[in-house]
């Protein structure tokens, strides 16, 4: 009888210490909160728990106007599977639909309310009647394994509340923590540091943000060459956790070595607000994040202001990506003619592109590889790559070039280069093109490995292929002069 009781006693400990835990932060009163989504979540055992819904400005046109609109988004913290109910407030529901679509998540309608789960780590946006601008987003982060005390005098703790930084900059072996539940406005700034970590759950952004009680009319963002997060002529840095409103740039990297930024979330809606850029640097590391940008999501650079040298080993992994204008990711086009760079040894797995919409055709390509300023791209890497119906842009856009707004001489050249894995469904995709720019400045070696085209696999020896057409025919893919060595195959 001792034994079974102690073997029940132990079971049902068990079972406590592995129930699905939820946690969710306070919002504070202020100027960012949205009403047009009431949201609740609850794990299989739990009481429904509400969290907070913030807005943020994204770029619905972009042409001879900025025009913008206020998406929502909301985060918690969760072990396991959740259980989310979502109440629509600003209109009529007739249908909705959760997006990365391959996720499998179906919502369920119940006049305004909708219910879905979802996992620990999933980055969704929920889209009511088609709108992917009045959308929400939800953040499902993992739980955090430790939190910085406020105590510790290498902390600078930011506490929940509003709080206003301004321009702060971080000296080394420094842990700048944002609480969740905190709407942080301001800048940090690490330069010339090591040892230094940005974590938390909380808001980043440089835009005003008030109490509702004091609330005022906002200026129009000015812009402005201070971006969000700076990290330059710095080491060992890390950025996770937080979620970002920039005016400039999310997170600038510029001539850094040793920089991990993992479980990262940005919104952006002014000119020239790319997500995260990389200039110059190395051994950089970039996991599980989702940007929604007015510019470029991710563009890795060599030179440019006052960063030099070459950019090599990049790796990103989990990347869910939104550009409501520009690239997705880019590569090449900034570098020094006089004192060429290499842009080399890039690679990139679990790749989600949720939209791409750019007018200018020398902008366009989810996937753009843009070798300028006698650049050298090479030993580059793409595995897993999802990309939707995109609205408007190409799906790549591989060129040795000459850009006179931007390049002072045409690219050096790009080889070795391998896509794996890489399906596109949809109707809107513009042609892709591939081009190198003479015979000195070409592209080789470049492999098309599973490549899915709206369900048929694209390869140089498939069924109902004319033997007259090049294989990039049947893909919508431009193959233009200076490009050899082109593969497109099939693998188990």
């Amino acid at each position: 009888m001792t034994k079974i009781y102690l073997l029940l006693t132990l079971s049902l400990f068990f079972l406590k210490c592995t129930e699905a835990e939820v946690i969710t932060y306070k919002q504070p009163d202020c100027s960012i909160i949205s009403h047009t989504y009431e949201v609740q979540v609850r794990d299989s055992h739990g009481k429904w728990q509400n969290t907070g819904v913030y807005h943020a400005d994204v770029a619905a046109r972009f042409d001879s106007q900025r025009i913008t609109k206020k998406t929502s988004f909301t985060y918690f913290d969760c072990s396991d599977s959740v259980s989310v109910r979502v109440k629509v407030n600003y209109t009529p529901v007739r249908g909705a639909r959760v997006r990365p679509s391959f996720l499998g998540i179906i919502p369920k309608i119940h006049g305004n309310i909708i219910e879905f789960s979802m996992k620990s780590s999933q980055y969704i946006s929920l889209e009511i009647n088609g709108d992917i601008f009045e959308n929400l987003q939800l953040f499902a982060n993992t739980i955090e394994k430790e939190r910085p005390s406020p105590y510790d005098p290498n902390v600078i703790y930011l506490g929940p509340g509003i709080q206003n930084i301004g321009r702060m900059i971080v000296p080394s072996n420094k842990t700048v923590y944002i609480a969740g539940g905190a709407v942080v406005t301001g800048e940090l700034i690490i330069d010339h540091v090591k040892n230094v970590n940005i974590c938390g759950r909380g808001i980043l952004t440089q835009f005003p943000v008030q109490q509702n009680s004091s609330a005022t009319k906002q200026a129009a963002p000015q812009q402005s060459r201070n971006d969000q997060l700076l990290i330059q002529f710095s080491e060992n840095v890390k950025v996770s956790g937080i979620i970002e409103m920039p005016k400039g740039y999310s997170v600038m990297v510029g001539e850094s070595k040793n920089v991990r930024i993992n479980d990262f979330k940005a919104f952006s809606s002014t000119g020239n607000a790319d997500g995260i850029d990389i200039f110059c640097s190395k051994d950089v590391a970039i996991n599980h994040i989702f940007m929604r940008n007015s510019d470029d999501c991710i563009a890795i650079y060599g030179h440019r202001w006052k960063y030099y040298g070459n950019t090599t080993d990049i790796t990103i992994d989990n990347a869910t990506l939104w550009a409501d204008v520009a690239h997705p990711l880019l590569i090449g086009t900034h570098g020094d003619s006089d004192h060429p760079d290499t842009l080399q040894n890039i690679r990139l797995r679990n790749m989600t592109v949720l939209d791409h919409h750019e007018n200018q055709l020398d902008y366009q390509g989810c996937i753009a590889l843009n070798a300028g300023d006698s650049n050298l791209i090479r030993n580059i890497s793409f595995e897993n790559v999802n990309i939707g119906d995109i609205r408007k842009g190409q799906l790549f856009n591989l060129r040795v070039m000459f850009n006179r707004k931007y390049n002072t001489s045409p690219g050096a050249g790009m080889e070795d280069i391998v896509f794996k894995n890489v399906t596109y469904t949809g109707s809107h995709a513009n042609m892709s093109v591939i081009s190198g720019y003479d015979e000195q400045h070409a592209i080789k070696n470049l492999t098309f490995e599973n490549l899915k085209i709206n369900g048929t696999l694209i390869y140089d020896t498939m069924k109902g292929k004319p033997g007259f057409y090049k294989t990039g025919d049947m893909a919508n893919i431009f193959i233009g002069e200076h490009v050899d060595g082109v593969k497109f195959v099939i693998s188990d």
